[in-house]
């Protein structure tokens, strides 16, 4: 199938073709006629399945077919999503595909001045991408009205809950209308999750695509078993005989997270470190400098690293394994995207045994042991 067959508007088309975009992936094929219809959707994916493109194209079909009302511009979407980063690259995705399109819109999420947030919102906007904190702050001070929504997704749900913003979420969804189409994205389906989403959604429709306990079959993994204190040793060491020109490395700390990085300086690599401790300006810098291949190797928790849209990532190093499977299945999921092959090595300690059982058996793979020369 192409997006040609999806009946999307010229100006759309144009604009995926001038990124590159000729095929949807499956979620792509499955959520847009959905949305398209009108229909409330509830989708099960995983970042790094074009989640993404899947609501905003859609809904800049919509917000262009169904007339804007007369006067000023009233927000008329609004897309809810826990991470400054996510925030932006969800804006990112709408300018593009709407770069043909009259819609103003705007992101907004704390950690900076609301200055010049303000000061968009002011214009008046059609599609507002936030963060619930920093929304329901702007709100409070009068400078947002959600009287008029048309549309609201709330993406990447599982990672509100783990963020503790379930409460704040509840408190934006009494602010909107009850008229109105909703957008639910979740990786994962917790029990908690379930509940707020048959609370918030009218007969959805469900699209579910790759389950949390697949890995791609283009990812090609490795472990290694090692002593903790050997661990920084081993790293250098992969450094050293792997040209790779960008890695990514997972940490369960904020703190390891920050040794890592000096570790790494001192052994002339350039890196750097995103954790929730960090501000804002020096998360959205670290990323750029890693997309921009000025960083040799972003070392991340996993809270900071959702959202993360990094393409031709070929590899993951999971420094720390993590004591939830599923989220050993989110980090690799950063490399091997779109039918590209990557790879994901784990550094396993004897305390982190455990771990690497339950991930092989959600996964339903031995992950391969490699040997330390």
């Amino acid at each position: 199938m192409t997006f040609l067959e999806l009946n999307l508007i010229a100006p759309i088309l144009n604009a995926l073709n001038h990124v590159g975009y000729t095929t949807p992936t499956p979620i792509q094929e499955k959520a847009i006629p959905i949305i398209l219809s009108g229909t409330d959707m509830m989708g099960c994916a995983q970042t790094g399945t074009g989640k993404t493109a899947a609501f905003a194209i859609p809904i800049l079909q919509q917000l262009t077919l169904n007339q804007r009302p007369e006067g000023r511009r009233r927000i008329r979407t609004l897309i809810l999503t826990p991470t400054r980063e996510l925030a932006i690259q969800i804006e990112d995705n709408i300018k593009a595909y709407g770069k043909e399109l009259d819609h103003r819109h705007a992101v907004i999420f704390g950690g900076v001045s609301q200055h010049g947030q303000v000061n968009q919102l002011k214009n008046g906007i059609d599609i507002l991408v936030a963060t619930p904190g920093r929304l329901l702050d702007l709100v409070q001070q009068g400078f947002v009205d959600l009287r008029h929504l048309e549309i609201f997704v709330l993406d990447e749900a599982d990672r509100m809950l783990d963020m503790g913003f379930i409460h704040d979420v509840k408190r934006v969804i009494k602010l909107i209308p009850a008229k109105r189409q909703t957008l639910f994205f979740s990786a994962t389906m917790p029990k908690e999750i379930k509940i707020l989403a048959s609370t918030i959604l009218t007969d959805p429709e469900q699209v579910i695509v790759t389950p949390v306990s697949s890995t791609a079959e283009t990812i090609q993994q490795g472990l290694y078993y090692v002593n903790t204190a050997d661990k920084k040793d081993l790293l250098l060491q992969l450094m050293d005989e792997d040209s790779t020109p960008s890695i990514l490395v997972f940490t369960r700390t904020k703190h390891g997270a920050d040794r890592i990085v000096k570790i790494l300086a001192k052994a002339q690599i350039t890196a750097a470190a995103i954790h929730g401790n960090k501000s804002q300006n020096a998360r959205q810098n670290a990323l750029n400098g890693f997309k921009n291949n000025k960083l040799r190797v972003l070392v991340a928790t996993d809270i900071a690293a959702r959202g993360i849209d990094i393409d031709e990532l070929e590899l993951v190093i999971n420094y720390d394994i993590p004591n939830i499977p599923e989220t050993y299945v989110h980090r690799i999921g950063r490399t091997g995207r779109a039918g590209a092959s990557g790879r994901a090595i784990s550094f396993c300690d004897q305390e982190e045994r455990a771990y690497i059982r339950d991930i092989q058996k959600l996964i339903g793979i031995q992950i391969p042991i490699l040997k330390n020369n």
